[in-house]
């Protein structure tokens, strides 16, 4: 399957919904837009190779990951809009081998944290030490770098650790700085934030504060393989071949793209699309009774402003230079999954966040439909 066909919408109706609403998106777009091309040469170039490296990424990083295609595309839509990817799934599902195989391929540094109940905040930023002068032996105080200096900081099980060195995690991730004794510390760039964690019901494990779920830009579910695709992992890993990775991007070409992807045009009604999707999410919204009955607690602005530019990154690495709702239903679950509660009710009668989503995306795109 396709890496488009695996972000389509899982069901008939969503899909004949949102086919129908994607192509009220491209036809809109274009007059939006006034050009569906960059408006300079360089830029042009730039997203020409970034289509074309797409396949090439993604295929680079299956030398090592053996299916999770859509996770992967992901992790790279994360990168290029400056967001944090959060990934959750049970152990051995290699979400590690994923993040680690990224920064290898994009070329970029890299550097792991492994959370435990004992792990302090200092641990995290870095922290003054007291140095002497080998000429003056006067003793000062310096500031030794923590692991989140890296343009990739792995955050490996970041909810096995209590919520006050969770939230060490929060100025790093909004700000690209941390502050140690009153001095503040700039962070490279690029710079990320890629965490995994385990399901909130094994044990050991604490629930991530809501502020800092919203930091990041996706959960992404991590599922298990296929009985295929385990054949396969069995078959590379228990052999002695190794797999050498090949470099796609620096990071300075991976700055310009970033930028490149601020500037892709958004038609008003795909701004509208998300609007109204995010404010469904919030109790009290009666136009969708079905799935706003279910929820405690509503996405906040933040959500819009990452569907908008995921979209934006999600056109580029298919090739194009204009917004679509299919871009904004393909992103709704990994960006919203994390910035909605369901009530106890919904617990009660088996309905999760992504069921709720899902309830949404089919009635927005269903409007959507009936205007086009």
């Amino acid at each position: 399957m396709s890496s488009d066909a695996a972000l389509q919408p899982k069901t008939a109706s969503h899909a004949k919904a949102a086919g129908a609403a994607g192509a009220a998106g491209a036809a809109g777009a274009a007059g939006a837009a006034g050009a569906t091309v960059p408006q300079k040469a360089g830029e042009a170039e730039l997203v020409a190779r970034l289509a074309q490296a797409r396949t090439q990424v993604l295929e680079e990083m299956q030398k090592v990951i053996v299916g999770q295609r859509e996770v992967l595309e992901q992790l790279i839509l994360a990168v290029l809009c400056r967001g944090h990817c959060l990934l959750e799934g049970v152990p051995g599902l290699a979400k590690t081998v994923m993040v680690q195989t990224l920064g290898q391929v994009l070329d970029l540094s890299f550097s792991r944290i492994q959370f435990t109940p004992d792990l302090m905040p200092s641990d995290i930023t870095g922290t003054d030490i007291i140095q002497e002068d080998p000429e003056t032996g006067r003793r000062q105080f310096e500031f030794l770098q923590g692991p989140l200096f890296a343009n990739i900081c792995l955050a490996d099980e970041i909810n096995r650790t209590p919520p006050k060195t969770q939230a060490s995690l929060l100025e790093a991730m909004q700000e690209r700085r941390v502050t140690c004794r009153g001095r503040t510390y700039e962070l490279p760039d690029p710079f990320f934030v890629l965490a995994t964690q385990n399901p909130i019901e094994q044990e050991g494990t604490y629930t991530l504060p809501e502020a800092q779920l919203d930091r990041f830009m996706f959960m992404v579910k991590v599922g298990y393989p296929t009985k295929e695709e385990e054949v396969q992992i069995l078959r590379r890993t228990t052999g002695g071949a190794k797999v050498r990775l090949n470099r796609m991007f620096t990071g300075r070409e991976l700055i310009q793209l970033q930028d490149v992807v601020r500037q892709v045009p958004v038609a008003d009604h795909v701004y509208d699309f998300v609007v109204n999707l995010v404010h469904a999410t919030r109790p009290g919204f009666i136009d969708v009774p079905d799935a706003t009955k279910w929820l405690q607690w509503g996405a906040g602005p933040r959500a819009g402003q990452q569907l908008i530019i995921g979209g934006k990154a999600r056109a580029l690495l298919h090739g194009r230079f204009h917004v679509t709702t299919d871009d904004i239903i393909a992103l709704a679950k990994p960006v919203l999954r994390h910035r909605v509660v369901c009530s106890f009710a919904a617990q009660a009668n088996g309905l999760n966040s992504d069921a709720i989503v899902d309830r949404l995306i089919a009635h927005f795109s269903s409007a959507a439909a009936a205007k086009a």
